[in-house]
């Protein structure tokens, strides 16, 4: 067996030659004076040679423990040079990697993809959740029962949606890390059984006849608030559309009306909501943004015109009262409606089942006097930027702007209908406050 004293002074000769240690490891040392490690070995009963490395950076105790590597290698019946191609091309590390640095890896590979908002929402849900808890330890350690354990305490804290999402995204860093070579249990797979059911959909509270529809508007339209808070409820009302969208509506989003013309045709009026912004306001992972069209009825546009006088400058439509630049807070309708008693009646995401149950009601009862009655019930949904019954991702992507004629009926319909007896906007502008009850 070779010893240190020996490896040092091995010197060049005319040829190379080689040191023979044990186990099939030698020393090979050449003309020049370079000294490398191989091992001998044999598979599929042919002789092969693997070079170990450099010497002195590899060291003869290092030797041996690769030689003793390659040994467990070939006894899996596996061939030493293979792994160790393997290990240049893919690169490895003694270092085992913890769970953090793994889902860093993961967060980083796929921010290109993400929304900022998502990107942000997704790493710190993991830093306030898993982290503290997981993520000094490696992949290899934590299990199904000690990630329920920490999903339980997130479902705890009543977050029970929050649990599965980051249940989702665990398991798609092991995915991860499996591509990679891992080759490591997944312990976020098959587990949704083990967790709390998600709530049901919340039920908004909601007006859902005509007549008292009417008295709410006359209600808010004569209330104690800001015009342009009521103009806004107003336009909620008018469009039916997720409370958000008409928070950050932008002027810029409103086509075919002349603004410089009262009198002029905007039969042709609509509000298109950019895809960013129905992605935002929907809260979607993937990249199934759509750009959503409104058809706006005429008294949709009488609002507008009657808030451009007070907004026009600002790129909302609805700002607030402190910054032109920022919209209208998200509670400013839903206090208005509190305020003049409609707290638990009524509130401003209830306009959607207000429009979809009344309208849906009135096509049944109608059905059979228009045959387009029979499609209403998918423009509606289309109408909510719902996704239709029986209709599947891609045709919705290429089918939101369908059927807008009618769009365009239901919408100057449903207006007609809750709009009787109404005040004009510009009264809203004009008029003095009623004192709040």
């Amino acid at each position: 067996m070779l010893t240190d004293k020996a490896v040092r002074a091995a010197a060049a000769q005319d040829k190379g030659y080689k040191l023979t240690d044990s186990r099939g490891l030698h020393l090979h040392v050449s003309a020049r004076g370079h000294k490398s490690w191989r091992y001998k070995y044999r598979f599929e009963k042919k002789e092969r040679l693997l070079t170990l490395g450099a010497y002195p950076e590899v060291s003869l105790a290092d030797a041996r423990e690769r030689r003793d590597e390659a040994k467990k290698i070939l006894r899996e019946g596996r061939d030493p040079r293979h792994a160790a191609r393997r290990g240049r091309l893919v690169g490895a590390s003694d270092t085992v990697k913890s769970f953090e640095d793994v889902a860093r890896e993961w967060h980083a590979l796929q921010i290109e993809r993400w929304k900022p908002v998502h990107a942000s929402d997704v790493i710190t849900s993991l830093e306030r959740d898993i982290f503290p808890h997981l993520g000094s330890m490696p992949l290899a350690e934590i299990d199904k029962p000690l990630l329920l354990s920490i999903l339980r305490k997130i479902e705890n804290r009543g977050a029970i949606e929050t649990a599965r999402r980051i249940k989702q995204r665990v398991a798609a860093i092991y995915r991860y890390a499996n591509a990679e070579g891992a080759r490591i249990e997944n312990p976020a797979a098959d587990i949704n059984d083990a967790l709390k059911p998600l709530p049901r959909s919340k039920r908004y509270p909601a007006l859902l006849d005509v007549g008292s529809i009417r008295i709410m508007i006359g209600d808010i339209d004569r209330a104690g608030a800001s015009p342009v808070n009521r103009l806004a409820a107003r336009f909620l009302a008018l469009t039916a559309q997720r409370p958000g969208m008409v928070r950050f509506m932008e002027w810029n989003d409103i086509t075919c009306i002349d603004w410089a013309n009262a009198d002029s045709d905007s039969s042709d009026a609509l509000w298109k909501v950019p895809a960013g912004k129905i992605k935002q306001e929907l809260h979607l992972r993937s990249d199934e943004a759509f750009e959503h069209p409104i058809p706006l009825s005429s008294q949709a546009v009488e609002t507008l015109r009657a808030v451009r006088w007070l907004t026009g400058r600002s790129p909302f439509v609805f700002p607030g009262a402190r910054s032109g630049l920022k919209p209208i807070s998200e509670n400013a309708i839903g206090y208005l409606y509190n305020r003049e008693g409609y707290k638990g009646r009524h509130v401003p995401h209830g306009w959607r089942s207000s429009f979809s149950t009344i309208m849906n009601e009135q096509g049944e009862r109608e059905l059979g006097t228009d045959v387009r009655l029979l499609a209403d019930r998918m423009i509606i949904d289309l109408m909510l930027a719902h996704t239709p019954k029986g209709m599947s991702a891609s045709e919705l992507r290429y089918n939101r702007a369908a059927y807008m004629p009618r769009r365009r009926e239901l919408a100057q319909r449903w207006a007609d209908m809750i709009m009787e007896g109404a005040i004009p906007a510009k009264e809203i502008i004009n008029s003095p406050r009623r004192k709040r009850r």
